[in-house]
């Protein structure tokens, strides 16, 4: 039996614990967050297989923290939620979640959803490894230099890989023609414009459904591009 990482994101300590205890029966790795916050820095810090979120929580509710990891994780989510608050409910599965169960719940119903939960992403889903870089519906294998787009497999050139990778690596970053230049190319910029704006059109025909309206490689106007998170 694997020993799967979850991650149980709750304000309220006794339900934080019940739930542990059912779950390390299952042979399962418990890292506890009263917050979404802290949720957050957990994720950074800890390799996590599935998050138990609840919805009403101080300093970040859990509706925000999961469209915060939605932006570049795909990792399951089961979202708890009471029964007043099933406007936050439906909310949290369009913004990503993957389930959700109502307080009160039976602690095997919800050790039931977990292992499904787990079976489905491990079975079909994606799961991010140390080599790739995921950002939504795009995916780069940096050990077999592969790209998938919507789990369909898309061809690269070296440089084409090399330029997806440094802009991917650093989601959100927007780097300047000469600065994409010199690091793919290794050379000095020297009216290099042209030959980076090509590459950037043929990614682009590449990875986004519309190429002439990108929903991944953005420009900045005046500065230079970045991979939106």
């Amino acid at each position: 039996m694997n020993n799967y990482n979850i991650l149980v994101v709750d304000d309220d300590s006794e339900i934080r614990e019940a739930i542990k205890i059912y779950l390390k029966n299952e042979k399962m790795n418990i890292i506890e967050a009263s917050n979404g916050e802290e949720a957050l820095k957990d994720l950074e810090n800890a390799d996590i297989d599935l998050i138990i979120m609840d919805i009403m929580m101080p300093k970040m509710d859990g509706i925000k923290a999961t469209f915060k990891i939605r932006e570049d994780k795909n990792i399951p989510i089961i979202m708890l939620s009471a029964k007043s608050e099933n406007t936050d409910k439906i909310l949290g599965l369009n913004i990503g979640a993957d389930d959700y169960i109502t307080k009160p719940f039976n602690p095997l119903e919800l050790v039931a959803r977990v292992n499904s939960q787990l079976r489905r992403y491990n079975n079909f889903g994606h799961k991010e490894s140390k080599d790739e870089i995921v950002v939504r519906g795009i995916s780069l294998n940096k050990s077999t230099k592969t790209l998938k787009v919507n789990d369909e497999e898309v061809k690269l050139t070296p440089t084409e890989y090399k330029m997806l990778k440094l802009l991917m690596e650093n989601k959100g970053r927007v780097f300047s023609i000469s600065e994409i230049y010199t690091k793919v190319w290794k050379e000095p910029f020297i009216n290099g414009e042209n030959t980076v704006s090509v590459h950037i059109r043929r990614l682009r025909e590449k990875i986004e459904i519309n190429p002439k309206e990108p929903e991944y490689l953005k420009v900045v106007w005046g500065i230079g591009y970045k991979i939106e998170k």
